[in-house]
């Protein structure tokens, strides 16, 4: 089994680089099963159920996934709650809308996905080691195919949490930084791992937003309203390719694809 993990999803040139390119790149790759994350897909922060309903309709993607950003746009609240194929992290609190897991059906077989969010530099979540070993022990016996997206700020964390559910999980792939790392990896009981996998969004930028609209926010420390930069951007992912019989990952490869709109004359 081959699974395309896509990095955060930003703006709109985000959204033309993922649905240009993801479709050719499931058939030219011979990818089974493709996860991105869109929690920036709508103006750079957050998602609405059109943005979310044109990426698992025409953009190749299987299942969306969001970070802390998932409640910035209140119109997709219901749409959590509606729709299996969009998942927030599961170690929110009782209540909150939608659900952090999900178990899929695939020619190759059941995969199960399920995000969590870190705590380090973060809003005050649910305990994930803990949340995962619950969920962990939810889908014994559903599939040994499990994708764990871990949204957090800090590398130590994230590295923590992939040592923690080593040989329990597929993959553990980190989000939410939007800087892709070059430390993707089998790790030694079997689950693949990437810290950050990186951004889908315009290159020419700061993390996915304008630089002037950015630098004030540094140099005076006021607030500033963030605006998604343009220009070319870069589709970044890792492919995972899985023994289905055993969820053990047997290798991983980063990937970062360019697209240029303009090019394209879209």
């Amino acid at each position: 089994m081959r699974v395309l993990m896509v990095g955060d999803v930003v703006g709109r040139p985000g959204r033309e680089a993922l649905l240009a390119l993801v479709p050719d790149l499931r058939e030219e790759m011979d990818v089974d099963f493709v996860i991105a994350d869109a929690e920036n897909a709508a103006g750079g922060v957050g998602i609405t159920p059109d943005i979310a309903r044109q990426l698992l309709e025409h953009g190749g993607v299987d299942v969306i996934t969001l970070g802390n950003h998932a409640w910035a746009k209140r119109e997709v609240y219901p749409y959590l709650n509606d729709e299996a194929r969009i998942l927030r992290p599961a170690n929110y609190p009782t209540g909150a809308p939608g659900r952090g897991v999900g178990a899929y059906s695939t020619a190759q077989g059941t995969v199960a996905v399920a995000v969590l969010q870190g705590r380090v530099f973060m809003d005050p979540v649910d305990c994930p080691f803990r949340c995962a070993d619950a969920i962990l022990e939810e889908l014994q016996g559903v599939t040994p195919c499990i994708f764990v997206e871990f949204h957090a700020e800090a590398t130590s964390e994230k590295q923590a949490f992939a040592r923690y559910v080593d040989g329990r999980v597929s993959a553990i792939v980190g989000t939410h930084t939007h800087v892709q790392t070059a430390d993707e990896q089998v790790l030694p009981q079997g689950s693949a791992f990437i810290t950050d996998v990186g951004m889908t969004g315009p290159v020419d930028s700061v993390i996915g937003m304008k630089y002037s609209t950015v630098l004030p926010r540094f140099m005076t420390l006021l607030p500033n309203r963030f605006e998604v930069a343009s220009g070319p951007a870069v589709l970044s992912g890792m492919l995972i390719d899985v023994d289905q019989a055993t969820g053990r990952a047997s290798s991983v490869k980063r990937l970062q694809v360019p697209f240029d709109a303009g090019r394209r004359g879209n």
